[in-house]
């Protein structure tokens, strides 16, 4: 699949977050504080005893709408009174991203997202958010057509739901393969470009799950799905919104153990475990989606 191609062979270059500057001083502390404070405390959540990995299908209680030309994104995010009126949650929708790259002795090591990188070099991505929903990520090369990349038909039954602060690995340090457990930097030049799409609800004009599977079953040869001109203009849309980021500026250290086995295990970060070297938040609690985006570029 062209998922995998991205994924593990063109993933190629510097790799830099270009989203909006991040955020300083008391700013960048509030920011921090709005996506850290949802996580459990050591007590809560203990990283003992047997646990599975969470299912990425969508929870049976999740309301779903069809998908329609007119509306390829979810509304608004708001909860009604018993009085009829639109009520705003007061969650901001939050996206945390580290990213790890593999030293000498195998160990993954946090490595700054602006740091420019050679052949050889492999890296791997931790996600997180701060609320329960529904992650998409999309690739273009070169500024070309975009392609869904995450879900993916052949991982995790094609869901991409997401517990709030239950880390997600992009590629899994789990796969059966060494090769396959980090993205690799090669020879080839080009301008890769993710897009991070969250929301609360899944996205009606994009399959996900057994639709996702039974499209990609029907294709003869690879299972690249591309958004329609519509949806991809207000995922565009929403990428221009107002956004708050902080930025951690420590790094070189290796992936602790806690978040090993928070990551394999599917089991929520706690208060004590790292933060996340980049934090990105809606401005406004209404938002119901952040979109953000990461460049790949080969020098």
């Amino acid at each position: 699949m062209r998922t995998k191609v991205i994924l593990f062979g063109l993933l190629i270059g510097w790799f830099g977050y270009v989203g909006p500057a991040p955020a300083f001083g008391q700013e960048q502390e509030e920011v921090r504080g709005a996506f850290l404070t949802t996580r459990p405390k050591p007590v809560e959540q203990s990283k003992s005893g047997a646990a599975a990995r969470p299912s990425r299908r969508r929870p049976k209680t999740t309301a779903t709408r069809p998908s329609t030309a007119s509306d390829p994104l979810p509304a608004t995010s708001a909860k009604t009174s018993n009085s009829g009126s639109a009520k705003a949650t007061t969650q901001r929708i939050g996206l945390g991203l580290t990213l790890f790259t593999r030293d000498s002795n195998g160990l993954a090591v946090r490595v700054d997202p602006a740091h420019e990188f050679r052949k050889g070099d492999r890296v791997r991505l931790l996600l997180e958010t701060n609320t329960a929903g529904y992650l998409y990520i999309f690739n273009t090369t070169d500024g070309g057509q975009p392609v869904l990349i995450y879900p993916d038909a052949d991982l995790e039954e094609a869901g991409n739901f997401i517990q709030a602060h239950v880390p997600v690995e992009l590629p899994s340090s789990l796969a059966g393969e060494e090769r396959l457990r980090w993205l690799a930097f090669d020879e080839h030049a080009g301008a890769e470009r993710l897009y991070f799409v969250f929301t609360r609800e899944p996205l009606p004009a994009v399959p996900i799950e057994d639709d996702l599977i039974n499209y990609c079953r029907e294709k003869i040869s690879n299972c690249p799905w591309h958004p329609g001109s519509e949806l991809w203009a207000q995922i565009q849309k929403h990428l221009n919104a107002p956004v708050q980021v902080a930025k951690m500026q420590r790094f070189g250290n290796a992936q602790t153990s806690g978040e090993h086995t928070a990551t394999t295990r599917g089991i929520g970060l706690s208060k004590e475990d790292p933060e996340p070297s980049l934090i990105m938040l809606t401005a406004s609690s209404c938002t119901a989606m952040l979109v953000t985006k990461l460049d790949l570029i080969h020098r």
